[in-house]
C-alpha cells in the first residue's frame, strides 16, 4: 500500500521512484489516479520522488491498488500478502538518491545503476530497518556533471577516477567533497551493496533510542570506527591511503538540468525544464509522457531539483522538446525566476505552515534579483529544500518572512539552521529589495 499521510489540504499520497525514472504508461496512471482520487495537484520532490495532494476521504485503498497497478509503489518479496506495514516500512526505505543523468551523462566515471538496484532490493527487503528513521538517505554518485552535492545524507558513495576506477570513495552524515578531503575509505563497486547494507545494520546495532540520523551517531561514535565496524561485519577489505585521503570530488553543474545537453551515447541528448515551484497539474503530466514517448526513450526522470529529464531525443527533436516544456510553463533555463525559487506546501496544506508561501513564492518571482536563488519555508522544518540555500526566506505570519543568508556550519555564533538573519518582519517587496542589497555586498559564504 502506497504511503498516505494526513495534510490541511487532504490526504497526502507519496510515491517513491527507483532512481527517480517514470516510465510513460505510469505517468499516464498517476494522473488517472490523481483526478479520480485526488486534487489533480501533483508535486515534484527533492529526493526525486512524486507526491500527490488532496487525496480524498474513503479513496485511500482504491488509489493505492490503483498505483501498484501500474507498478508504483514498494516491490517487498519477504512480505506476506497483504502486509500493508512491511510494505509501507519498505517504502520508507527507497530514499537512494541517483543522478538524474546516471548512466547517461558524458562525464560520468561509472553507471550507478546496476549498483542502485542491486541495493534497493536487499533495503527492501530487510524487515530490521523498519527501525530507521523514514529520512534515512543514501547518494550513489557516478562522478556526472549534473548531480546535488549539497543534500547531506546518512551514507554516500562517490565514484573515484583512474587509477582507482571501479572504487567509490565514502562518507557518512554528509555529501561529497569538492573542497575539502571528507572520504573515511573507499570500497570496491562490487562490494558496495554489501557494504551499504551492512552499514545500516550497523547504525541499528549501535543508534541509542535518541539517534534517529547517522549525524547523532556521529556525535558519540568516530565515522572510520562506525565504517570499519560494518567492513568486518560484511568481509569487505576497504582502501584507505594516501590516494583516499586527497580525493576530491570533481564539480558538478546545477545548470544543466535546464535545457538540452549531449548523451554518452552519440546523436541522443537529453532535455531538462523545471515546473515553478516543482508543482504540475494532470494534464502537465500526460503531456510530459506524451514528450517522452514521441520523442525520447518513454521514460522521463525526476531530479532532486524539483525538475524533468526527458533522455534519448534525438537532435531533430530537441526544439519541439524544449517548445513543449515551455508551453506547460517550464523554466527552460537557470536565469528564469522560478529556476531559482523553492517553496514548501506552506499554510494552504500544511497545518505548520504560517504563511503561503507558493502564492508568495509566485509574487516574489515578479520582484527577484537577477542571479539571487530563495528558498521560502512556511516553518522551521525546511520539508522543501534538503540543503540550506543561499538565502532563506522563513515565514513568521502571513506574507511576512525572516530573511537569512548562508554562513558555513562552523561561522562562529551561527544559532540558525538556515545561517544569519539579516532581516526581520519583512513584506514580500522589501525581502526583495533586501536580497538585492545581500547579494551585492561581499559574503564569507
Amino acid at each position: 500500500m502506497s504511503r498516505i499521510v494526513a495534510a490541511r489540504d487532504g490526504g497526502l499520497c507519496r510515491i517513491k521512484l527507483p532512481g527517480g525514472v517514470l516510465r510513460a504508461r505510469q505517468a499516464r496512471a498517476i494522473a488517472d489516479a490523481a483526478h479520480a482520487h485526488a486534487s489533480g495537484v501533483v508535486e515534484l520532490t527533492n529526493r526525486a520522488n512524486l507526491q500527490l495532494r488532496g487525496v480524498k476521504a474513503g479513496h485511500e485503498n482504491d488509489l493505492s491498488r490503483q498505483l501498484a497497478d501500474a507498478g508504483l509503489g514498494p516491490q517487498v518479496a519477504c512480505a506476506p500478502a497483504g502486509d500493508a506495514h512491511q510494505a509501507a516500512v519498505a517504502d520508507d526505505l527507497r530514499n537512494l538518491l541517483l543522478s538524474p543523468a546516471a548512466g547517461i551523462d558524458a562525464d560520468a566515471l561509472y553507471d550507478t545503476r546496476p549498483l542502485a538496484r542491486l541495493t534497493l532490493a536487499q533495503l527492501q527487503n530487510e524487515r530490521r530497518f523498519a527501525a530507521l528513521s523514514p529520512k534515512c538517505s543514501m547518494l550513489l554518485d557516478g562522478g556526472e556533471r549534473l548531480a546535488a552535492l549539497d543534500h547531506p545524507h546518512d551514507l554516500w558513495f562517490a565514484a573515484m577516477a583512474a587509477p582507482a576506477h571501479g572504487w567509490f570513495a565514502l562518507g557518512l552524515a554528509g555529501q561529497p567533497a569538492v573542497a575539502d578531503g571528507s572520504a573515511l575509505a573507499a570500497v570496491r563497486a562490487r562490494d558496495l551493496p554489501a557494504l551499504a547494507i551492512a552499514l545500516l545494520h550497523t547504525f541499528v546495532d549501535l543508534a541509542s533510542p535518541d539517534d534517529t540520523r547517522m549525524r547523532d551517531l556521529l556525535r558519540r561514535l568516530d565515522g572510520a570506527h562506525v565504517v570499519m565496524h560494518a567492513a568486518t561485519r560484511a568481509g569487505i577489505e576497504l582502501r584507505d591511503g594516501d590516494d583516499v585521503r586527497a580525493w576530491r570530488r570533481a564539480p558538478a553543474d546545477p545548470a544543466r538540468r535546464f535545457g538540452a545537453w549531449p548523451q554518452r551515447d552519440a546523436g541522443l541528448s537529453y532535455v531538462g525544464g523545471q515546473p515553478p515551484l516543482g508543482r504540475i497539474d494532470t494534464h502537465a503530466l500526460r503531456a510530459l509522457a506524451g514528450l517522452a514517448h514521441d520523442h525520447g526513450d518513454r521514460t522521463f526522470r525526476l531530479t532532486p531539483w524539483q525538475s524533468v529529464l526527458i533522455p534519448a531525443v534525438p537532435t531533430d527533436a530537441i526544439a519541439p522538446v524544449v517548445r513543449g516544456l515551455a508551453a506547460l510553463g517550464f523554466a527552460t533555463s537557470a536565469r528564469d525566476p522560478f529556476a531559482r525559487l523553492i517553496a514548501c506546501a506552506g499554510s494552504a496544506g500544511c497545518a505548520k505552515g504560517l504563511a503561503d508561501t507558493k502564492a508568495d513564492a509566485r509574487d516574489l518571482a515578479r520582484r527577484l534579483p537577477d542571479g539571487v536563488e530563495v528558498h521560502l519555508s512556511g516553518c522551521a522544518r525546511s520539508c522543501a529544500a534538503a540543503h540550506c540555500a543561499r538565502y532563506t526566506l522563513l515565514a513568521v505570519e502571513p506574507a511576512r518572512y525572516d530573511l537569512y543568508r548562508r554562513v558555513p556550519a562552523s561561522a562562529p555564533g551561527r544559532a540558525n539552521r538556515f545561517g544569519e538573519r539579516i532581516g526581520i518582519r519583512l513584506t514580500l517587496e522589501a525581502a526583495a529589495d533586501a536580497l538585492g542589497d545581500a547579494a551585492r555586498s561581499p559574503s564569507d559564504d
